[in-house]
């Protein structure tokens, strides 16, 4: 390290929590530093202690927590301020916290007040740190808006943070962290929670702003793509200590520690062959055998098409109300006119950006949503089911067939029940079986997913995010269902963990004889899952292709964007960032003629470009037109 030029130089920091029994060791003599005007990446997985070092930089370390070593922060003064000293809410500290050193949380939602306007809390920053009067902090916080990417800067300043979107409300973050122009930005998983489009967005704001104003920052993420794109030096954490470190070009392309291989190695990417697994840190075991001969015996029997889905739509009406007065507001049509089948044995993947109709899709598949038009037709082992309209023990049988394993797997475990009450639940809903035999069940599904029966009497709190996951899959799998529809279950998790959960799917997949309908919005965790892939925008499936032909030769504009949206782990592969600066990705007036339904004209169908590739597209659409 050249202390001289060191805009923050950590120096064998250890940080530790006051625990019942005992103190917990978070930090262990890490030791890092971000240059002014770079980006520093500190990468790992969740719960390695990367938010706590920014917590201690920032000087809002929990009360329980305790800091030894040095966080030396050059604040224009000549001589570097050690924060670890300073009280965590003395003068000193509060005038570097917000103004010379800014921060950007992972969850905006949750860090912004829901009681006051954008324009207030971002102004607040410079009524507290500079003064500013009310005109002077209207100005001021409009032109950060502006710079920040909203369309409108006077009409958003007045407007809740749930009137935002989640990339808009990050965005709001980024103006609240910027607006007293601070010389480092420390950003904690800036984009985990976005979509990939807009987490594109948000990157390229980011690298413009870090430029633009010449500050520094340190950026904290387990997404390996997200740290080649915008890093200049990477440092690796790993269990509270620093394993590797150095300049970006030698980190990607000489990575040395075991654990960084370790971590690329679980990075799912296009490249990978037909077959290939992805490497997780840690290995599941799967053993399935037991359950086979069970609710899985004739797993291989039935129509070749297990699901098929014709003409589904919904729409949703939205009212604007006010002080003693109500008014209807407008219609918006969530899922238009959808199609597809789902064939016995196959990944089918739906991808899309937020709000484009995936969630509302499953939950119409699965009756928590009532369809305005269309069918669905499930055709299980033991019969066809109408499954829009099924009532009595029909809807209780198709309750069994389709199960769902949901994004949170925090959220969708009960918190006051243990592990084996969770699995038998559906067990004795259904009446499968007496006490000892759906405990043997629950056992078995243990064993399954490689947690062990020793776990049952737990509760979920007791587990991390990727074993609520697995217990999430065992739970559903419970009742010997045929089709499997999994919404985002891998997008709260971090990469190595993904990894596992991924792999654990495959292989249920191929013991179990399962089918798939896999939901996300990372195009990347699709293609490595998925044996033919459907494109969802606007409520619209606007191209439906095998895998290899989607990724190797994508017809449909948003395809071709989304695509290109997703952050690669390759310094040789960075984003488009040029062509993601022309935005607006899901709106139809951006798209090429023969994609559009222009006012007047007939409506856009699916072209069928043959083996089984379909593009949403005019009828009379010149085959020049669609070409890549």
């Amino acid at each position: 390290m050249v202390p001289d030029t060191d805009l923050l130089r950590i120096e064998n920091l250890h940080i530790s929590f006051s625990l019942f029994g005992g103190r917990l060791d978070a930090v262990r003599g890490a030791s890092l530093r971000v240059l002014p005007g770079k980006v520093t990446a500190l990468v790992g997985e969740s719960g390695s202690g990367k938010s706590v070092i920014s917590q201690a930089a920032m000087g809002i370390l929990p009360a329980a927590g305790r800091a030894t070593g040095k966080i030396l922060f050059d604040e224009g003064s000549g001589q570097p301020v050690d924060i670890v000293g300073l009280p965590p809410d003395g003068p000193r500290i509060r005038a570097i916290r917000g103004r010379q050193i800014g921060k950007i949380f992972q969850e905006p939602m949750t860090s912004l007040s829901p009681l006051h306007t954008i324009g207030d809390q971002i102004g607040e920053v410079l009524s507290i740190h500079e003064g500013a009067s009310r005109a002077e902090m209207r100005e001021r916080t409009e032109d950060m808006l502006a710079q920040v990417g909203f369309p409108n800067p006077s009409r958003n300043f007045d407007m809740y943070p749930f009137e935002l979107s989640g990339g808009m409300r990050q965005r709001a973050m980024i103006a609240m962290a910027l607006i007293c122009r601070p010389s480092l930005l420390i950003a904690d998983e800036p984009t985990t929670a976005l979509d990939v489009t807009i987490q594109a967005q948000i990157l390229l704001l980011l690298k413009d702003l870090q430029q633009k104003l010449g500050m520094a920052m340190l950026l904290i993420t387990h997404d390996l793509g997200v740290v080649a794109n915008l890093a200049d030096e990477v440092t690796v954490i790993y269990h509270g200590q620093i394993v590797e470190a150095g300049p970006v070009d030698d980190i990607f392309r000489r990575p040395s520690h075991p654990y960084l291989k370790a971590l690329m190695a679980a990075v799912p990417h296009f490249d990978m062959k037909q077959g290939e697994r992805l490497k997780p840190l840690r290995e599941i075991s799967v053993n399935a055998t037991d359950l086979l001969g069970s609710a899985y015996a004739t797993k291989s029997r039935g129509p070749d098409v297990l699901l098929s889905v014709r003409g589904l739509s919904k729409s949703f009406s939205t009212r604007k109300s006010g002080f003693m007065r109500k008014s209807e507001g407008h219609v918006v049509k969530a899922v238009d006119n959808v199609n597809f089948d789902v064939r016995r044995g196959e990944c089918l993947g739906l991808v899309g950006e937020s709000g484009c109709g995936k969630t509302t899709v499953s939950k119409m598949l699965m009756r928590a949503l009532s369809a305005d038009e269309g069918s669905v037709t499930f055709n299980g082992r033991d019969g066809t089911i109408d499954v829009l309209n099924a009532q009595g023990n029909e809807f209780r049988t198709m309750r069994t067939k389709m199960q769902m394993v949901f994004q949170d797997p925090v959220s969708s475990l009960s918190p006051r029940m243990t592990v084996q009450s969770i699995l038998c639940e559906p067990l004795e809903i259904h009446e499968r079986g007496d006490k000892a035999s759906q405990r043997e069940m629950a056992a078995k599904l243990m064993d399954m997913i490689g947690l062990g029966r020793d776990a049952l009497n737990r509760y979920p709190h007791s587990f991390s995010g990727g074993q609520r996951q697995r217990i999430g899959i065992a739970r559903a799998l419970a009742l010997g269902p045929e089709l499997l529809i999994c919404d985002e279950p891998v997008s709260a998790l971090d990469v190595s963990v993904q990894a596992q959960i991924l792999n654990l799917l495959k292989d249920l997949q191929s013991e179990l004889g399962l089918t798939y309908l896999f939901i996300s919005h990372n195009l990347a965790v699709v293609d490595y899952m998925a044996d033919r892939i459907a494109v969802m925008c606007g409520g619209r499936i606007v191209e439906l292709a095998p895998r290899e032909a989607l990724m190797r030769a994508p017809v449909h504009p948003y395809t071709r964007t989304l695509l290109g949206a997703v952050p690669f782990p390759d310094l040789d592969r960075p984003l488009d960032f040029a062509n993601l600066k022309r935005g607006g990705i899901s709106e139809m007036k951006t798209w090429g003629k023969a994609f559009r339904q222009d006012e007047g004209e007939d409506g856009l169908v699916p072209l069928d470009l043959g083996d089984g590739h379909l593009v949403l597209a005019r009828r009379n659409a010149d085959a020049r037109e669609l070409r890549p």
